[in-house]
């Protein structure tokens, strides 16, 4: 008799725990941190980020910044901006942590993005290009020159 109590705590977690993902999606570009998603959910920041990371596989922070370098990667194909300005404009503080995670999910620096995708993307629509060039999660880029 107990599961039915606990199944709708369950629900309810994972309700709270799409709301903070939905938040990310909108928000990427504020100031974001686990305290404040927490505390928007009702929540403390280590459960957020357990329970997080148990439904949909990597922390808020990971998700976060995947968010952000995938819209980083839309502005840099459109290639009017500079990295320093991409890099403030999805929301991230620090040049140097936006380029070392932008390397790690795309396997490149954000630099070399920049004029690689503009020559790959030329002529193609961009729905379609923001679909083949996601980036890959969790450090699963290929290595430069390895296939």
């Amino acid at each position: 008799m107990s599961s039915r109590p606990a199944s709708a705590q369950h629900l309810r977690d994972l309700a709270r725990l799409r709301r903070v993902k939905d938040r990310i999606d909108r928000e990427y570009a504020k100031p974001l941190d686990v305290e404040a998603l927490a505390r928007g959910v009702h929540m403390s920041a280590g459960h957020l980020s357990r329970e997080f990371r148990q439904a949909y596989g990597e922390s808020p922070y990971s998700y976060l910044m995947t968010r952000r370098i995938e819209r980083a990667m839309a502005l840099l194909r459109r290639g009017d901006l500079s990295v320093t300005e991409v890099c403030f404009e999805v929301g991230c503080a620090s040049l140097g942590t936006f380029s070392t995670r932008f390397t790690e999910l795309v396997g490149m620096p954000p630099s070399a993005y920049r004029r690689e995708a503009a020559r790959a993307t030329a002529g193609i629509p961009s729905c379609v290009a923001k679909q083949v060039t996601r980036p890959i999660r969790n450090r699963e880029a290929p290595a430069p020159g390895r296939n």
